[in-house]
């Protein structure tokens, strides 16, 4: 392999383990390009699972009927165990001649020459990539056959280095989403405690004094009877909006449009008030900024549908210069924004503006009492 040729091959292995932040995809990519870097016929990769076995184990190479039959996952012994104890890489001309080579098992396809390379961040070892049986070039398959090279070891070292930034991200932007996902159902719990739980408390309270009234004051227990059907319509609503915003976002696989679009579509049939939406840009955000300008939306519309009474709710997305804007604008009660704040209330506007703040975008709050709200974030980019 030339240097010309070697470097491409690199640079397209880098590029494509760096398209994903899940963990899984992440994996499967770094053994498919460590495979197709090397020109192996077998590629595997295995993750320590610390208690002398692996949590995970892929191939690339292996059909799925022939990966079924082989059986369960590999235990750390022989070679393997080298691999991940002792971090350091292994190149053999056949791995059957190792004396710490313990056999396949019976389904397991014949390898010959071998080479093993540790995926280390420091010295903590995350797995290890194992490849088998180069291919030769045409016309150039010796008495011995092939195996793997000095300059193979060296591109291997290279892909495992960066592959170990690759998976250290991709798990530290799943473990951000998890305390993400946390936080949202912690503030939702808190919500449902202030709203849902007081309506609930409200609603048994009316209950029982309906029932004591049912006898002696029949047209009061009437009028009681109305209240209990109010409450138990408003809790229902603020537990739809509460299921509504658990529902996890579709930001991965369908991006902030559509996700936006599909929301206000939902909450517009929940709610009596109108909800639309309308987008004027379609560039893609980085993810950050997706997220926050989600985040930002969901909470102005709980804002406005829980405590504006609006008769519309205006959902838009657009381009402003250099930035994008998310607006949320309704035409309910209002409120007097330094008043709120002034209360100690603060109806997530705190949250909203280190959201926005967080990516580098500024948060503008315009309202009144008695001349709805108007929220809008703008970021940069887009």
């Amino acid at each position: 392999m030339g240097p010309r040729t070697g470097l491409a091959a690199v640079s397209a292995a880098l590029l494509a383990m760096n398209r994903t932040l899940q963990v899984r995809d992440v994996l499967q990519t770094i053994v498919a390009s460590a495979r197709e870097l090397l020109d192996a016929r077998y590629a595997a990769l295995g993750l320590p699972d610390g208690n002398g076995g692996f949590a995970q184990f892929l191939v690339d190479g292996v059909s799925d009927r022939q990966w079924k039959a082989i059986g369960p996952l590999p235990r750390q012994h022989g070679i393997l165990a080298a691999m991940l104890k002792g971090a350091t890489p292994v190149r053999l001309a056949d791995v059957r001649d190792d004396p710490r080579f313990e056999g396949w098992p019976g389904a397991h396809p014949e390898m010959s020459d071998f080479l093993g390379m540790p995926i280390a961040d420091g010295q903590e070892v995350l797995g290890a990539l194992f490849l088998a049986n180069k291919r030769c070039p045409p016309g150039s398959r010796g008495p011995d056959g092939c195996a793997f090279t000095a300059e193979d070891e060296d591109l291997l070292r290279l892909l495992a280095e960066h592959a170990a930034i690759a998976l250290t991200n991709a798990r530290l932007y799943e473990r951000s989403r998890e305390l993400t996902i946390a936080d949202e159902r912690a503030r939702l719990a808190h919500e449902l405690h202030d709203a849902v739980a007081q309506k609930l408390f409200s609603l048994r309270l009316t209950a029982q004094a309906t029932a004591t009234l049912l006898d002696r004051d029949p047209r009061r227990a009437r009028a009681e009877l109305a209240q209990v059907t109010t409450l138990a319509a408003e809790a229902a609503d603020e537990l739809r909006a509460a299921v509504i915003e658990l529902r996890p976002a579709a930001l991965d696989e369908d991006g902030l449009v559509a996700t936006l679009r599909a929301q206000t579509q939902v909450l517009d049939r929940a709610h009596p008030a109108r909800v639309t939406f309308d987008c004027l840009t379609s560039r893609a955000l980085p993810a950050a900024h997706e997220e926050a300008l989600l985040r930002v939306a969901q909470e102005a519309l709980h804002n406005a549908l829980r405590h504006g009474a609006p008769e519309k709710v205006q959902v838009s997305l657009f381009r402003r210069g250099v930035g994008t804007v998310l607006r949320v604008a309704d035409d309910g009660t209002g409120f007097d924004p330094e008043a709120v704040r002034t209360a100690g209330r603060h109806l997530g506007l705190v949250s909203m503006r280190d959201r926005a703040a967080s990516v580098g975008g500024r948060l503008t709050v315009v309202s009144a009492p008695g001349e709805g709200a108007t929220i809008e974030m703008e970021v940069p980019g887009g």
